[in-house]
């Protein structure tokens, strides 16, 4: 629950210290502006919210890792912004003329987001995309997506500082649970994470040092 609280706290703080001209920059997310980006954490927080509002008796479903195994990793040839909530998230993002109020919706829920996750009970079970988590669980599998967006979020902007290191830590050892299989000691967190997610291509090195792992690649998006 910590974990979450950190992470969350660290990218919020990375989007606030941001000046307007970057939110119109590229992010990590292929066909999304900074800015698109940050609408998609202002709903991502509004979910949190409404998941942690929504208790149930029913047994879990799902944990921290077939969490992320829901939907599968788009095609590398799809093109971006096809999904109908990708491209909803775009026309939301492209209405805020003002970069100062997108900066205040995702302080303001997100806020609120991290004050829901800190009382939770980690016990709690919660339903989500019609599937039923601990509380824990839950936010567990949301450090790793605070950890990627983070990442996405300083792509283009190496400025930014980067996403805790137990935050990276964490959604790696998630990453290598849906894969099934570690990634070589020889892969930094952050290697491994943008690798292992499709959000670049490996080296001939990298391929090397991967082994048989590469053929696999992308395991989530």
């Amino acid at each position: 629950m910590e974990l979450f609280a950190r992470s969350w706290e660290a990218l919020r703080a990375a989007v606030a210290g941001l000046p307007d001209e970057d939110f119109a920059r590229p992010s990590g997310c292929a066909g999304w502006l900074v800015r698109d980006l940050v609408c998609h954490l202002v709903i991502d927080a509004q979910d949190v919210l409404i998941t942690l509002a929504t208790p149930t008796a029913a047994a879990p479903t799902r944990d921290a890792v077939t969490y992320w195994t829901i939907d599968d990793p788009a095609a590398p040839d799809d093109p971006p912004g096809q999904d109908p909530l990708s491209a909803l998230t775009v026309r939301l993002a492209a209405a805020y003329q003002d970069m100062g109020l997108l900066r205040f919706h995702l302080d303001d829920v997100g806020s609120a987001a991290g004050r829901a996750a800190r009382l939770a009970d980690p016990g709690l079970r919660v339903a989500t995309q019609g599937e039923v988590l601990t509380a824990g669980d839950y936010l567990s599998a949301y450090v790793y997506e605070w950890t990627l967006h983070h990442l996405d979020l300083r792509a283009h902007l190496p400025g930014v500082p980067g996403p805790p290191a137990e935050g990276l830590a964490h959604a790696r050892a998630l990453l290598e649970g849906v894969a099934g299989a570690p990634f070589p000691a020889a892969l930094s967190d952050e290697d491994a994470l943008l690798l292992g997610t499709g959000r670049r291509s490996p080296t001939e090195e990298q391929r090397a040092v991967l082994g048989p792992v590469a053929d696999r690649l992308p395991f989530v998006a």
